[in-house]
């Protein structure tokens, strides 16, 4: 009965056209309404709880590290040298855009900035290379869904102040599994490019990619302080948001001087609209997750769910399937608010390393926003590439099995996240 008033109050809520927001706070008073235990004041009390958290701090810098890394030329000197080293092979360009995707990914953890970025930087060179746009749009959407699984993560820092899992070993976690994401979209490409019959670009001379590398070292180097300064424990992931703004700010303003002073002020606006909507959602998750533990949902979870908890793999399965379904129609935020409560006793109870859990998690949830009817970062792609939403699910779809093959395959071989993370963490 309770999962049911939980279920009804969320999605009848959405039905009716309330913001994720809100239905989540309905949910919440619907199921304290249910248990008699309805206070006015404690709705408010955990709303505020929600956003006063210490960890949360590194949304808005990460934030703004992704528009000074935009406006100040970082994102696009990054796509110049990847140009200058695969430009010349078949396909080449296919190339850059992932080798672009995984290093923007690197410094902004924002798949929608990422994709924006490369999208529009290109998608038009690939259209005047004679690539076809459906393609080209598919695979820049794919490879933009990186970032939320590679260091600084947006939803790892979501997740482990949700979960209370280190974000810290969340993100050293997700640095293979990203790796290997990126790697599948290497050999989904190589093999499509085969069939690409305009001629490549030419060879870059040493000059070339000697200026271009030079030229780019600058943004090459932000990736390298924030996982150096994580590892060697300089400072914490909250603080290397700040780093990674600051970095980004100076190199844009200093370095390169694309990025002016009065730029900043709608620079400064748009990463506080994105923030505020971010915030907001985490208040009101508070609300309706602390009502789901008072309710015990996640134990009538655990006892639905119980027949697969002495099998670690098979559950892992039966989770993973769980949000590839709610993927296809919420975006990533909301999905992690609702579900981290209510999996994460499931996970404590089948005795599943919680990072390894949120790894998965997070990478399943960035992999739904390229599968419709949501899909966020297929919007960005159709917006900028001018195509349907039809279009780009044709381009897409090879893309997208290539990254749903790597989750399984980490669902089936938990090592291939567990081990290269005590390696690279040193624990």
């Amino acid at each position: 009965m309770t999962i049911a008033i939980f279920l009804g109050s969320l999605l009848g809520a959405m039905a009716i056209g309330m913001p994720i927001a809100f239905s989540l706070i309905i949910c919440g008073i619907a199921l304290m309404l249910q248990m008699d235990l309805f206070d006015s004041q404690l709705v408010a009390q955990k709303f505020v709880d929600g956003a006063d958290n210490y960890p949360l701090l590194a949304v808005p810098f990460f934030m703004l590290a992704g528009e000074f890394m935009n406006a100040g030329g970082l994102s696009r000197r990054i796509v110049t040298l990847a140009i200058t080293l695969v430009g010349h092979i078949r396909g080449g360009l296919g190339f850059v855009a992932i080798i672009g995707a995984v290093v923007m990914a690197s410094m902004s953890g924002s798949a929608l900035a990422d994709t924006a970025a490369l999208s529009a930087i290109l998608i038009p060179m690939m259209n005047k290379g004679g690539y076809e746009t459906r393609r080209s749009a598919g695979l820049i959407a794919a490879g933009g869904v990186i970032a939320p699984v590679l260091p600084p993560s947006m939803g790892f820092i979501i997740f482990g102040v949700i979960s209370g899992v280190s974000i810290t070993k969340l993100f050293f976690a997700g640095i293979v599994p990203g790796l290997m994401m990126a790697t599948a979209l290497f050999g989904t490409w190589a093999v499509m490019a085969r069939k690409h019959t305009a001629p490549p670009a030419p060879r870059a001379s040493l000059r070339q990619i000697g200026r271009a590398a030079f030229d780019g070292a600058w943004a090459l180097v932000m990736p390298v302080i924030i996982v150096g300064g994580l590892k060697q424990g300089v400072f914490t992931p909250t603080e290397a948001s700040v780093v990674a703004a600051v970095y980004a700010l100076l190199v844009g303003l200093f370095v390169y001087r694309e990025l002016k002073f009065r730029h900043l002020y709608s620079l400064f606006l748009r990463a506080g609209v994105t923030t505020s909507v971010v915030m907001f959602l985490a208040a009101a998750a508070m609300v309706s997750s602390s009502l789901i533990t008072v309710a015990d949902i996640p134990g009538d979870v655990v006892r639905l769910l119980e027949p697969f908890i002495n099998s670690p793999t098979m559950l892992m399965f039966m989770m993973m399937l769980v949000v590839v379904a709610v993927g296809t129609a919420m975006d990533i935020l909301p999905t992690i608010l609702i579900l981290t409560p209510v999996l994460m006793p499931l996970v404590n109870a089948a005795h599943i390393d919680p990072v390894y859990f949120g790894v998965l998690f997070i990478m399943n949830n960035a992999i739904g926003l390229i599968t419709p009817p949501v899909g966020t970062v297929l919007n960005v792609a159709c917006g900028v590439a001018k195509i349907s939403m039809d279009d780009i699910m044709k381009g897409i779809w090879p893309f997208l099995l290539a990254e749903l093959a790597v989750l399984f395959l980490l669902v089936l071989f938990p090592v291939l996240v567990t081990g290269p993370a005590r390696f690279i963490h040193g624990q």
